[in-house]
């Protein structure tokens, strides 16, 4: 075959696709008769992406997405990162003696020989656009090369602070003498949980093995295979090293922080150590703080997935003079991500906003953050006491976890303040029992309150994988629904790819129920009627259970009925 015919060839796959009109196509084949399709792509006409999957159908190949795809460590030994650069090429997956190679350039012939006479392996190429390609493997490098330990811009250093209060670095091989295989262990778990968006590492012992999970979009996922159980007490003691814990001591829980400098920023872990009957178990909180801050500058209301009656009550609440604006949820449920995208949206710089939190987790310009210090005796109460005499306009309490903070912002909110605060609660009407519980007066409480929102988070159908499914009638039972209702419901899941790791979801939103304190609620809580009729007089109102607010995002295509089910109760 001759180029010309390829570029003919491909020519009409762009008409047919509608990448290009007939005049673009003219245009480009008459400008560059060598370079007929990056023509098109200097032009504008048409995208890396477009381009590449139009070159795979030419030359017969299958077109690859890499958006979010990380390169496994282990093919990386296969095919060395420099190789890869050099030749415009990514191993992307090995299925028995199969290696599957994605290529930018489908007209180097000799590729697919020359690997398998390296690797003994037949290799099937793939066609992904080369900036693709490139994105990928900077994603990828940085686990390889911490594999390797070769490169220092990827070492993890832990960040301390010395006699005099300035801030050391300490690389990680100096702690201790700890086997060099466990050190790169260490690192290469942690920096794949970064890589990988984890927000917790679980390390659980078993009687013959080790396993180390990562929580992704509020899941555990294995995170590599079984470990051997001989290695667990220098894993074990690496991490208390790190965070200046008593490596003797193993029969009573521990808690520890350290601090890691990664790439060029400084990430907090949160050490969570706990005997169980195999040995100790371990889990890692991540508060990746810089790349929350990169984030939450473009975080707004908007971007949570509320649905938007909700989101205008919201608004109005958070934008009255004082009050109190509260949210309740348990561990994980993002209220305070929901706090700081409110505090963002109102913040003009005309008002002082003070935080008191326990740990600062995001970090925002114009506004002063608190951070509580229990060992040295700034608790939540006496850090609010103190914020009040600082002429506050806007308060945000992480948390109110005992009577005694309850009724500083209680009083807080009376005397002035706007007060963004948080509780531990199954619902909205169970926060009115919450602080009964704790000996707040209900007409007090009553007075203060602007607002309750209870939230959740569950996961998103994976867009690049996203398909319509099929629900047996099974499920729709188990999911408290009348399935003749339902009958031309179009369902969606996802298949599971590279983006989403093979799982069906990536990323999650809100879902939500908002107490709108009408008058008759508040005499309700005044009279402490029983939750139940609560319930029945907001329903009437116009009241929307979390429940009712999933069941809107499964009807409307963006999660699934097993999704909301592991979430949220039936109704």
């Amino acid at each position: 075959m001759t180029h010309p015919f390829r570029r003919q060839h491909l020519a009409e796959i762009m008409l047919s696709r509608g990448y290009a009109s007939v005049e673009q196509v003219d245009e480009a084949i008459v400008a560059d008769k060598r370079g007929f399709g990056e023509t098109l792509l200097r032009n504008g006409v048409v995208t890396h992406e477009q381009l590449a999957s139009a070159l795979a159908e030419r030359f017969n190949l299958s077109y690859v997405s890499l958006d979010g795809y990380t390169v496994p460590p282990d093919l990386f030994r296969l095919i060395p990162v420099a190789d890869c650069y050099r030749d415009g090429m990514l191993p992307y997956r090995r299925q028995d003696d199969v290696l599957e190679v994605a290529v930018a350039d489908p007209c180097d012939l000799s590729m697919p020989e020359r690997l398998e006479a390296q690797h003994g392996l037949r290799v099937k190429l793939l066609l992904a656009s080369r900036g693709a390609i490139e994105e990928a493997l900077k994603r990828s490098e940085g686990e390889a090369t911490l594999l390797k330990d070769v490169s220092e811009d990827f070492r993890l250093l832990v960040v301390r602070e010395g006699k005099d209060g300035a801030e050391q670095l300490v690389s990680l091989d100096t702690l201790d003498e700890t086997a060099g295989p466990v050190v790169k262990l260490v690192n290469t778990l942690l920096a794949a949980a970064l890589t990988k968006r984890a927000s917790d590492v679980h390390i659980e012992t078993h009687e013959q093995a080790i396993a180390v999970k990562y929580r992704i979009d509020g899941v555990l996922y294995p995170a590599t295979g079984m470990l051997d159980r001989r290695h667990h007490s220098a894993l074990v003691s690496r991490l208390k090293v790190m965070a200046e814990l008593d490596i003797a001591e193993r029969r009573v829980p521990q808690d520890g922080r350290f601090r890691l400098r990664f790439a060029g920023r400084d990430i907090d872990f949160r050490l969570s150590i706990m005997p169980a009957v195999f040995g100790e178990d371990v889990v890692i909180r991540i508060l990746d703080k810089s790349s929350i801050t990169k984030d939450l500058h473009q975080l707004r209301l908007d971007g949570l997935g509320m649905a938007s009656d909700v989101l205008k009550k919201f608004r109005r609440s958070i934008r009255e003079p004082y009050g109190m604006v509260l949210i309740t949820g348990p561990t994980g449920s993002g209220k305070t991500t929901t706090l700081y995208a409110a505090i963002s949206e109102i913040n003009d710089g005309e008002e002082k906003i003070i935080t008191i939190e326990d740990p600062v987790e995001y970090q925002l310009d114009g506004i002063v953050q608190i951070p509580v210090n229990e060992k040295k005796g700034l608790t939540f109460a006496r850090g609010l006491r103190s914020i009040l005499r600082h002429d506050p306009d806007k308060i945000m309490v992480g948390e109110i976890r005992d009577p005694e903070t309850a009724a500083i912002a209680v009083q807080s909110a009376l005397t002035g303040h706007l007060v963004f605060t948080t509780v531990h609660a199954n619902n909205v009407f169970d926060v009115v029992g919450r602080f009964a519980h704790m000996g707040i007066d209900a007409y007090s409480f009553v007075s203060a309150l602007n607002c309750v929102m209870a939230q959740r988070l569950i996961r998103l159908i994976c867009p690049k994988c996203k398909r319509q499914g099929l629900v047996d009638p099974e499920l729709l039972e188990q999911s408290g629904l009348d399935a003749p209702q339902y009958a031309g419901q179009k369902w969606y899941e996802g298949a599971g790819c590279e983006h989403c790791h093979g799982t069906g979801y990536r990323g999650r939103a809100a879902i939500t129920e908002f107490l709108d304190l009408s008058a008759t609620i508040r005499q309700m809580i005044i009279e402490r009627r029983p939750l139940p009729e609560l319930q029945q007089v907001a329903i009437s109102e116009g009241f929307a259970t979390l429940r009712q607010s999933a069941l809107a995002k499964v009807l409307n295509g963006e999660t699934t009925l097993k999704e909301i089910n592991r979430v949220t109760f039936v109704d």
